[in-house]
C-alpha cells in the first residue's frame, strides 16, 4: 500500500472495542502502518456508571468511549487496567475509574471534547476517537404494541419488538472532525454490535449519515454472529440491513460481511437457552439491496460466539486492498 488505509469504525458496546482490538496491531514488518484508524462512538448509554455521570454531571456518556480508548491504547498495562477498574463498595460502587477520570478531565479542560483530546496523549492512542455527538442525546424506541421505550436501558429491557428508534433531540450535531474522517475514509465499518442500541445511534446523527453517503470508499456492515434477545429476535442478515436502510436511507452500505461458519452444537444449545440463534445469512435477499455479500469463517473457537480477531482482520485487509484499488 502506498499509504495507510483510512479506516473509520462506528459503534459502541462491546462490539466496537473488539473490532478496534482486531485492527490495532497494524504495522508491517518494516514498521509502516497499515491502517489510519478512527472510531466514532455512540454516547446514548444511560445505564450504570455512564448513566449516573450523565444525570449528576450533565456530561455525555463516557463508558463506550472509555472502552475504545483502552482498546487503542499503547499505554502501560497497569494504566489500561486502572481505566477499566470498577469500584466495588462505598459511594463509588459500580463506577469505572476511567469514567470518573474522563469526567474530571472534562471539567479541568473545559469540555468533553477537550478531555478526549488530552486522553489521546495520556493513553498513547493509536488512532483517533470521537463521540458521535457532544449533545445530550437520548435514545427512544417505538415498539410494535404502540408503546414507547425511553432510554437505552429501557429499550434493552422492553418485551415488545422494536419498530423504530430515534434520537432526542433529532437535530443533534456531529463533530466536524468525525464528519471529515468519514468523507475521506477508504473503508467505513458499521458493527458488529447491538443493531438498535450501538450501531444505529451513530447513524441517526444526520451529519454522520450524510458524510457516509458522500464517502467514496467502501462502506461495510459487519453482521452479528447471533441474534440478540429483545432487539433482533429472528432477524436474518437481510433484516439487519433492512433496518439500517429503513432508518438512514439508501447509500449507507455497499458491502455486508457475514460469518458462514456454523456454531458448534453445544454453543448453539447454550444460545438457544438464552433465546438467541445464529444469524441466517440469506445471500439472495441481501443482494436484492444492491450490496456485495462477503461470507467467511469469522468464528472464534471458545465458550461464546465471538468474531475471531485474526480472521476478521484478514477479511478487512482484503476489503481495504480492494477499496484502495478502486480509489
Amino acid at each position: 500500500m502506498a499509504r495507510p488505509a483510512r479506516v473509520v469504525a462506528l459503534g459502541g458496546g462491546t462490539g466496537l472495542p473488539a473490532l478496534l482490538t482486531a485492527l490495532k496491531p497494524n504495522r508491517t514488518a518494516s514498521g509502516e502502518d497499515l491502517f489510519d484508524l478512527t472510531a466514532i462512538v455512540t454516547v446514548a448509554d444511560d445505564g450504570g456508571s455512564s448513566g449516573r455521570i450523565r444525570r449528576e454531571m450533565g456530561l455525555v456518556a463516557p463508558g463506550d468511549i472509555r472502552n475504545c480508548l483502552v482498546a487503542l491504547s499503547d499505554a502501560p498495562e497497569i494504566l489500561r487496567t486502572l481505566f477499566q477498574y470498577r469500584f466495588t463498595q462505598g459511594a463509588m460502587e459500580g463506577h469505572a475509574f476511567g469514567n470518573l477520570f474522563i469526567a474530571a478531565l472534562a471539567e479541568v479542560s473545559g469540555d468533553f471534547a477537550g478531555a478526549i483530546s488530552h486522553l489521546h496523549d495520556i493513553l498513547a492512542i493509536r488512532g483517533r476517537i470521537y463521540p458521535s455527538t457532544l449533545d445530550d442525546v437520548h435514545l427512544e424506541a417505538d415498539l410494535v404494541d404502540g408503546s414507547v421505550a425511553q432510554g437505552e436501558v429501557a429499550i434493552t429491557r422492553s418485551a415488545p419488538p422494536i419498530r423504530r428508534v430515534r434520537l432526542n433531540p433529532a437535530g443533534c450535531r456531529a463533530m466536524p472532525e468525525a464528519c471529515d474522517a468519514l468523507r475521506n475514509a477508504d473503508l467505513v465499518l458499521m458493527g458488529p454490535g447491538s443493531l438498535y442500541t450501538s450501531v444505529l445511534p451513530n447513524l441517526l446523527v444526520g451529519e454522520l449519515a450524510e458524510a457516509i453517503r458522500i464517502c467514496r470508499g467502501r462502506k461495510v456492515y459487519l453482521c452479528n454472529l447471533t441474534t440478540q434477545p429483545g432487539e433482533t429476535d429472528g432477524y436474518t442478515a437481510s433484516r439487519h440491513l433492512e433496518a439500517l436502510v429503513a432508518h438512514v436511507g439508501p447509500g449507507i452500505c455497499d458491502t455486508v460481511l457475514c460469518n458462514d461458519a456454523p456454531l458448534p452444537p453445544d454453543l448453539r444449545d447454550q444460545y438457544s437457552k438464552e433465546r438467541a440463534c445464529p444469524v441466517e445469512v440469506d445471500v439472495a435477499a441481501l443482494e436484492a439491496f444492491g450490496v456485495r455479500v462477503v461470507c467467511a469463517d469469522l468464528l472464534s473457537a471458545g465458550t461464546y460466539a465471538r468474531h475471531d480477531p485474526e480472521k476478521l482482520r484478514s477479511q478487512l485487509l482484503g476489503l481495504v486492498r480492494t477499496a484502495l484499488e478502486v480509489a
